[in-house]
């Protein structure tokens, strides 16, 4: 017996608008905002309107959804694209409105998908099937792809807007994307309800709510009774200053002024930490500095990390440095040694930012494409821990705290704290930096570790490992932030097993459209 269809109803232009609309009020779910609830409700109300269209149709409306999710959630952009990319505004626009139409295509595609594979012309998938099982799968695997395609944008992905919400210790289980799957199941069972059926919205939401309760109870890690004392510098520099041949001295001078201040021989800290590019030179034009900021570290016990431009042969790298104190808290006699094997060389590199596609048509076209800092090498994939006092430290590097295989791939079973140092200057007082900061604690809950952010001019914080910040300095402010961190032990399910079991199931969910529509 076959199943009927749904009506067919037509795409008209309200329509398109309300589904921009939808997009649009997504972004409320993410920071500063942080309403949780949002993404749900905008996403059952996407599926409400678009489940009579025809698989065209719902490209097309998911496309005018995806474009106000992005348009409005990563309007910051422009803030870089404006201010130092050198181009008139209406060239900045529309360069906007070009990468926002470019993500919005992943949401398009689940659309197109989800009509697709639940309804054919002799036979339409069960609909609990279609909203609870293809439907949480196709958001998965297309957010997933926008994550890897063209090195990858995994911004505000829908389970981001839970990272201080009531699911968000399901992160230590099934990651961020995880999260997603939780948020699209949600909207799923409301958009059942749309439909009189109940039952999904009568079982789901309590057995969300019963494991939202447990996962803390359950998971794994625990404080191991150890403390380390930390000082995160905000030199708080301004973009405009930074790369100035004539800055270069004062900007250094200014973050070791403010450590020197922070060394007491009762109370001294045990690790410095100075955001990306503190240094923003090449190592060999600042050894003296350098030379004398080991000895500085070396007489005080401590170690400094530091964002820095190290250099082999031709090639450049933006990395990470320790200087003083490598393997334990004692004073060293060893000076400082330019290519040294305690580094971290970046890997996952921002595009434009920091290296530029086919850059010999491009960099004559505009600053924008001839950015400093814009011809880095990559770092391999895989590096060793840096190792900081005896401590070891898993970082990441700006842009690279939003890849979570990336990160976990950075971790091992010693790896004491995360740390990840950034210049998020380039977007100003924009939603930028705080969605930044968002992301980096979706990484400490997925981890299960403290997470320590040291940045230019802010968000620079200490997150626990249930994303919680515990201490943080105000943005735009230059200052000083002195903690002492609490270590954990034991390892989260999502650090044993990462994503691959969720794409495996959402594949699987996948598989059973395709299998509606070879049905005869």
């Amino acid at each position: 017996m076959l199943k009927t269809q749904p009506p067919r109803s037509s795409l008209s232009i309200v329509r398109l608008v309300t589904a921009f609309i939808a997009g649009a009020s997504t972004a409320l779910s993410f920071a500063p905002y942080e309403i949780w609830a949002i993404f749900p409700l905008a996403l059952s109300f996407a599926l409400w309107q678009s489940h009579t269209l025809t698989a065209k149709q719902s490209l097309y409306y998911w496309l005018s959804f995806g474009f106000g999710c992005f348009a409005i959630g990563i309007s910051w952009v422009h803030v870089s694209i404006d201010t130092f990319g050198g181009m008139p505004i209406f060239v900045s626009i529309t360069l906007m409105a070009i990468l926002a139409l470019y993500l919005a295509i992943y949401p398009a595609i689940a659309g197109y998908l989800l009509s697709k594979l639940s309804r054919t012309s002799k036979h339409t998938l069960n609909p609990y099937l279609t909203y609870l099982g293809l439907f949480p799968a196709l958001w998965v695997l297309t957010e997933w792809l926008r994550g890897w395609v063209l090195t990858g944008f995994p911004w505000i992905w829908a389970g981001y807007s839970q990272t201080l919400g009531p699911l968000s210790e399901f992160a230590s289980f099934i990651g961020a994307l995880g999260l997603s799957f939780v948020v699209a199941l949600v909207a799923g069972s409301l958009m059942l309800l749309t439909q009189k059926r109940v039952f999904p919205v009568l079982i789901i939401l309590p057995i969300l709510a019963l494991s939202a309760w447990a996962a803390p109870q359950l998971n794994p890690i625990s404080a191991s009774g150890k403390t380390v004392k930390v000082a995160l510098v905000q030199g708080n520099i301004p973009q405009s200053m930074k790369w100035e041949p004539d800055a270069l001295w004062p900007t250094m001078l200014k973050y070791m002024d403010l450590t020197r201040e922070q060394f007491d021989d009762a109370f001294s800290v045990d690790i410095v930490i100075w955001p990306e590019a503190a240094i923003p030179a090449p190592e060999a034009m600042v050894e003296d500095f350098l030379l004398n900021a080991n000895q500085v570290a070396n007489m005080n016990n401590t170690a400094i990390i530091t964002g820095i431009i190290s250099h082999q042969q031709k090639d450049f790298y933006n990395s990470l440095i320790v200087l003083g104190n490598h393997h334990q808290k004692q004073q060293q006699s060893a000076d400082y040694i330019a290519g040294g094997t305690n580094e971290f060389k970046k890997h996952h590199l921002l595009p434009i930012g920091e290296f530029v596609p086919l850059g010999d048509l491009l960099r004559p076209i505009a600053p924008f494409f001839n950015l400093p800092m814009s011809s880095f090498q990559r770092g391999d994939y895989t590096q060793p821990n840096l190792m900081a006092l005896g401590y070891h430290v898993a970082p990441a590097i700006c842009y690279e705290i939003a890849f979570p295989e990336q990160v976990r791939a950075s971790v091992t079973n010693d790896t004491d704290m995360l740390l990840t140092v950034s210049n998020d200057a380039w977007f100003g007082a924009s939603n930028g930096p705080l969605q930044h900061m968002e992301i980096a604690q979706m990484r400490a809950i997925e981890m299960g570790k403290p997470l320590l952010r040291g940045t230019n001019n802010g968000i620079t914080a200490v997150v626990n490992p249930h994303g919680r910040i515990t201490d943080a300095i105000p943005q735009f402010e230059t200052g000083v932030l002195v903690t002492n961190v609490a270590l954990y032990q034991g390892e989260t399910w999502f650090r044993k097993i990462g994503q691959f079991p969720l794409l495996i199931l959402c594949g699987l969910l996948v598989l059973l459209g395709v299998r509606n529509v070879l049905r005869k």
